[in-house]
């Protein structure tokens, strides 16, 4: 599957970041028995580090966003 790039420079850094950070969150939370907490925290680390790995982003492709070209 090919995606058009359309994440790129600060914008992939701070998604990749936060994706470290939720994913910090995921497992703590899911270690302090709150489900809920980390695995919303756990899904959104998921897309956000998707993005940052592949440079597409389905959102900005709806809004006519494209931070790759910056």
């Amino acid at each position: 599957m090919e995606f058009e790039s359309n994440v790129g420079g600060r914008d992939r850094l701070v998604r990749a970041a936060l994706a470290v950070v939720l994913t910090i969150v995921a497992i703590r939370s899911l270690r302090g028995g709150n489900r809920t907490v980390g695995l919303l925290a756990g899904v959104g680390a998921l897309g956000l580090g998707f993005n940052a790995v592949t440079c597409f982003c389905g959102l900005n492709r709806v809004l006519g966003v494209d931070t790759a070209r910056e």
